[in-house]
């Protein structure tokens, strides 16, 4: 799956203290809880996840921790990769391993799955919607990118491998391994990878923080 956006790095120290940083940071953890919230309403849906989260699911179903926890879990696993790519992560890097898995154990704890067919396909939709909000809220706050992300823009510029090429073999591995673990693929799979792009790209114009612009002799932080 690829989707038509390439999340910010942290930008300068200077864009870092300006650019209305509490309000940035507000931004980004508002979008970090609605997207584990809408990652628990995709599992409520039943019918199919992202690649990643069928991994998710498909691991917690083999080890003592909730989906959530495995969420991140797997963040800081990823995020431990960076190490070797040296990708620097930002605030929103951490801030996104913990707040996500948080958020989606609470939501999985709120909403049950619905009997009627028609509520899930709704919920469905409405989760990959809402998935998108939330994706263009933490990415428009421009305070660094989640570790999965991070991890193909690090591999990105240390190969000379296209976007596609590399965001469609990480999440193919996942996706695969995922459904071998459990993880629910299905018609769902299909409706995020359709729809997350455009709903991201609908969002993202409504989203970006401004931020100070660069002055002669800005060194990049991030």
């Amino acid at each position: 799956m690829t989707t038509a956006y390439q999340p910010p790095t942290l930008g300068s120290i200077e864009q870092l203290r300006a650019g209305h940083l509490p309000s940035r940071v507000a931004q980004l953890v508002v979008g970090l809880v609605l997207y584990g919230f809408t990652m628990a309403l995709m599992v409520r849906a039943d019918l199919g996840l992202d690649p990643w989260d069928v991994f998710h699911q498909g691991a917690a179903k083999h080890v003592p921790l909730s989906f959530g926890q495995v969420v991140i879990v797997t963040g800081a696993l990823v995020l431990l990769l960076w190490i070797p790519l040296r990708q620097v992560p930002g605030l929103g890097t951490v801030l996104n391993v913990i707040i996500i898995g948080l958020a989606a154990d609470a939501g999985l704890a709120l909403v049950e799955r619905p009997d009627e067919l028609w509520v899930r396909i709704v919920l469905m939709v409405g989760s990959v919607i809402g998935n998108g909000l939330a994706a263009a809220l933490y990415i428009g706050a421009h305070l660094g990118p989640g570790p999965r992300d991070g991890l193909w823009l690090a591999l990105l510029r240390r190969t000379s491998l296209s976007v596609r090429i590399l965001r469609t073999a990480i999440e193919l591995t996942v996706l695969v391994v995922g459904f071998a673990l459990g993880g629910t693929v299905g018609v769902g799979t299909v409706l995020y990878a359709v729809l997350i792009g455009p709903a991201m790209q609908f969002f993202l114009p409504f989203t970006q923080a401004r931020l100070a612009p660069r002055q002669p002799g800005d060194r990049a932080a991030g």
